[in-house]
C-alpha cells in the first residue's frame, strides 16, 4: 500500500459488507431504484415551491431548503456507493474520502437544525395563528436560515478536520459503506478519547438540543390542536405536523443511535445500515412524506404538470 506520509493513505479500501457479499446485488439494484426518485421527488419539492405563489410561505421555504439538503447529503455518498457495489475494486480516493467526510457532515448537521426550525414554525403557526406573519416575516425566515447554515458548517467542517489529524498508523481499511466520522475514530490508533468527547459535545449541540426544542414545540402544538373544537381544524393541524413528525422521526432515531455512543461499542454492521437509513431512505421518502399528506403540494404539483404537458 501506498502511502502520502505517516498520517494517512493515498486511498482507503471500503469495506461495506464484505462479510455479506449477496447484499451487494439487492443494494446495487436499491440505490440504482432509490436514488433517482430521491432527486426526483425533492427537485419537484423545489420547483413547486417556488413557482406557485401559493406557496410562497415560510413552511415551504424551510422545505426547499430541507429539499436541497437532502439532494447534496444523498449525492455526496450515493454515487460512490454504486460504483464499489457495481464493480471489484472498493475504494475511494483520500481526497474523496476527505470531501464526502465534511459534505455529508455539515448537510447532516444543518439539516438537524433545520429540522428544529420547522417545528418552530409550526408551533407558531398553530399555537400564536393571529401573530405567525408578523414574528415569521421575511427577515426573519431568511436570518435563521443563515444562522442554520452557518452553525452546520462550522460544526460539520470543525469536527471532521479534527478527526482528519488522527493518525491511521498505515492502516487503508474503512468497515464502512462511506467515510464517517464514528468510523475513522475507531480505525485510527493512538489517543482518541478527546475526538470521542468532541463529538459527543457536537452531537449534544446538533442532536440532543435541536431535539428537545423539537419535543417541547410539539407537546405544545398537541394542548393546541386539544382545544381546537371543531373536528376539521384538528384533522388538518395533526395532518400539517405528522408530516413533520415522521420526517424528525426517520432521521433523528438512526443518528442519535450512531453518534450518540462511544465508537468503541459500535457493532461491526450498525453504521452501514444506519447511513443507508437516514443518508438514502430518509431523504428518498421525505418529499413523498410531504406530498402524499399535503393537499397544497399536491395541488401544485398537478398544476406543474398540466402546464409541463400543456406547453407540449
Amino acid at each position: 500500500m501506498a502511502v502520502t506520509n505517516e498520517s494517512h493513505p493515498n486511498e482507503f479500501i471500503l469495506l461495506g459488507f464484505a462479510n455479506h457479499p449477496w447484499l451487494e446485488l439487492p443494494l446495487f439494484v436499491t440505490l440504482l431504484i432509490t436514488y433517482p426518485m430521491a432527486l426526483m421527488g425533492n427537485i419537484a419539492i423545489i420547483l413547486v415551491s417556488t413557482l406557485d405563489p401559493r406557496l410562497h410561505s415560510p413552511m415551504y421555504f424551510f422545505l426547499t431548503n430541507l429539499s436541497f439538503l437532502d439532494m447534496c447529503y444523498t449525492t455526496s455518498i450515493v454515487p460512490q456507493m454504486l460504483f464499489n457495489l457495481g464493480s471489484s475494486r472498493k475504494t475511494i480516493t483520500y481526497i474523496g474520502c476527505v470531501v464526502q467526510l465534511y459534505i455529508f457532515h455539515i448537510m447532516g448537521g444543518t439539516e438537524c437544525l433545520l429540522l428544529a426550525i420547522m417545528s418552530f414554525d409550526r408551533y407558531v403557526a398553530i399555537c400564536k395563528p393571529l401573530h405567525y406573519t408578523l414574528i415569521m416575516n421575511q427577515r426573519v425566515c431568511i436570518l435563521s436560515v443563515s444562522i442554520m447554515w452557518l452553525t452546520g458548517v462550522i460544526f460539520g467542517f470543525s469536527e471532521a478536520t479534527l478527526t482528519l489529524q488522527l493518525p491511521l498508523c498505515g492502516t487503508n481499511k474503512l468497515d464502512h459503506l462511506l467515510c464517517e466520522i464514528p468510523v475513522l475514530i475507531k480505525t485510527a490508533c493512538g489517543e482518541k478519547e478527546f475526538n470521542e468527547l468532541a463529538l459527543s459535545v457536537v452531537c449534544i449541540f446538533i442532536l440532543i438540543v435541536p431535539l428537545c426544542l423539537i419535543l417541547a414545540s410539539y407537546v405544545n402544538i398537541g394542548r393546541a390542536v386539544l382545544r381546537i373544537k371543531s373536528s376539521e381544524g384538528r384533522r388538518k393541524a395533526f395532518g400539517t405536523c405528522s408530516s413533520h413528525l415522521i420526517v424528525v422521526s426517520l432521521f433523528y432515531g438512526p443518528g442519535i443511535s450512531m453518534y450518540l455512543q462511544p465508537s468503541s461499542s459500535i457493532t461491526r454492521d450498525q453504521p452501514k445500515f444506519m447511513a443507508l437509513f437516514y443518508a438514502v431512505i430518509t431523504p428518498t421518502l421525505n418529499p413523498f412524506i410531504y406530498t402524499l399528506r399535503n393537499k397544497d403540494v399536491k395541488g401544485a404539483f398537478k398544476k406543474l404538470l398540466r402546464s409541463i404537458f400543456s406547453s407540449k
